[in-house]
């Protein structure tokens, strides 16, 4: 007992850098590289730093001895980075902890406040210079911000997601990202190689709900329910990891916010040094097409424009099974085609990770080659199904014309022959232009000839026309009227 006390005194007298550390099982566990490098890009910054403040063996492993702890930095949960403001602007300070509110305040330092001080913050604790994949969806990034970041040669940031930010001013932006990528920048400028903003932010990490207790006890039906919540969240993972990746496994509307004009040109110059979450359209009526000007292209009645932010990614043709441009296939084609696929890349701040498709279910064992079509909205505009999918290329299929359309119900009728001979010929079946893609209801954008006939129906009560996916309360026999009114007279019958 006495050497016990002894020891006990012994060790309070000692500072706390010269006290050794208890053996612990997490820090000989996070000893191992491997283990270490796997689990850091799931800890948010604060975690990180609570753990290494714990005490000097993980204060030494996490910011001394392991290079890349700070690779992957993601502010989107930090609660100083948000920017939410109900009613006035100024609250007498309340909401702005990193800026000081004055009259010499400009907007950029306003709106880009909480950003610029966690920035402060972590630089001085030699924090910024290691990171090199930023993820700063859903908060308040200013242009100005962004060009601090590609112009600053401290920082070696080289993946950057800014999607669904707020207060953006996407012209500033796309010119600074040209004049970063002119011919006549400095060597190894700039060091940003990807930049994530045309797509959705990622889904935040789903948790299980804690269990709901009652006089200090678990209830059981709480349990029940909350078993329940977790193997419905990992189903629904499951479900989406098996759809596989944007563009070369999701087909249809990939990019579905507006484009800001500029984009297209801005990723033309970019081409060669920045890698976007979107890439070209490819179809015949832009500049950059291997297709142009080689095949018919039907006008488009507006302004065309030489390029285009593809927004779609296709399939091959209905018809032919491929497109006059070719596709776009990972391995092949060349860097510049492929896109920053979501989500961000945790365990890698390289494009070549950034670009990699992962594999569907099944389609190693079917050999498939990951492939898509990129276009735009205009260059498949009624020539692809919204519903299915199917859309057909400019080789297999042409737009008919409004004139064309126009001219095939005006009959002239001559009062004593009847119609002239080419008139008749000019109704003939054969000669007859029917579009493949119309649009029988409003809501149901503009669908193949196949998924109308599934959709759209006549009722047999009244004679009139109806959606089955969009008018509530019909049936494949009546319209949602007609059923209701049959529901309310066998109602009354009983």
């Amino acid at each position: 007992m006495a050497s016990g006390a002894l020891t006990q005194q012994h060790a309070r007298d000692l500072p706390d850098s010269d006290i050794p550390d208890a053996p612990n099982p997490l820090l000989n566990l996070l000893n191992n590289t491997l283990v270490l490098h796997q689990t850091i890009p799931y800890l948010p910054i604060s975690s990180l730093l609570n753990l290494a403040a714990t005490s000097p063996s993980f204060h030494d492993l996490l910011l001394r001895r392991t290079p890349g702890v700070f690779r992957h930095l993601d502010l989107t949960q930090v609660k100083t980075a948000q920017f939410d403001i109900d009613g006035g602007v100024d609250r007498g300070g309340e909401i702005w902890r990193n800026v000081q509110v004055d009259e010499n305040l400009t907007e950029d330092d306003f709106y880009s406040g909480p950003l610029r001080g966690i920035f402060q913050s972590i630089r001085r604790r030699n924090i910024l210079d290691h990171v090199q994949t930023l993820v700063l969806d859903g908060l308040s990034v200013t242009a100005e911000f962004c060009n601090d970041i590609l112009v600053d040669r401290s920082l070696r940031v080289r993946i950057l997601s800014i999607r669904d930010v707020k207060n953006l001013n996407e012209r500033k932006l796309m010119q600074s990202l040209r004049y970063a990528c002119r011919s006549t920048r400095p060597d190894d400028t700039p060091r940003l190689k990807g930049l994530y903003v045309f797509g959705p932010r990622d889904a935040p990490a789903l948790t299980a709900s804690a269990p709901v207790r009652q006089n200090g006890a678990v209830r059981g039906g709480a349990n029940i329910s909350v078993g329940w919540n977790h193997k419905s969240q990992h189903a629904l993972k499951e479900s989406i990891r098996s759809e596989g990746d944007d563009w070369y496994h999701k087909k249809g509307r990939i990019i579905s916010g507006h484009i800001v004009d500029g984009w297209a040109e801005t990723l033309l110059d970019c081409r060669e040094v920045i890698k976007f979450d979107a890439v070209l359209c490819t179809g015949p009526r832009h500049q950059n097409s291997p297709a142009f000007g080689k095949i018919r292209v039907t006008p488009s009645g507006g302004v065309e424009s030489p390029w285009g932010v593809a927004t779609f990614a296709l399939g091959g043709c209905a018809s032919c099974g491929s497109a006059p441009e070719g596709f776009t296939v990972y391995g092949e084609s060349s860097a510049e085609q492929l896109p920053l696929l979501a989500p961000v890349p945790l365990h890698s701040s390289t494009i070549k990770a950034a670009t990699c498709p992962t594999p569907s279910v099944g389609s190693e064992k079917r050999g498939e080659t990951p492939k898509f079509v990129p276009r735009c909205l205009e260059c498949i505009r009624e020539r692809y199904c919204f519903s299915c999918d199917q859309w057909w290329c400019e080789a297999c299929y042409q737009v008919p014309s409004r004139h064309e359309l126009n001219a095939q119900h005006v009959h002239i009728v001559d009062q004593t022959n009847g119609m002239v001979d080419h008139e008749l010929a000019a109704l003939e079946p054969s000669n007859l232009k029917k579009p493949k893609i119309e649009r029988s209801c409003w809501e149901c954008e503009h669908n193949c000839l196949d998924c109308i006939a599934n959709t759209q129906k006549l009722c047999k009560g009244c004679g009139g026309g109806y959606c089955i996916i969009h008018y509530e309360g019909s049936t494949l026999t009546l319209c949602d009227w007609c059923s209701r009114r049959r529901g309310r007279r066998s109602r009354e019958l009983y």
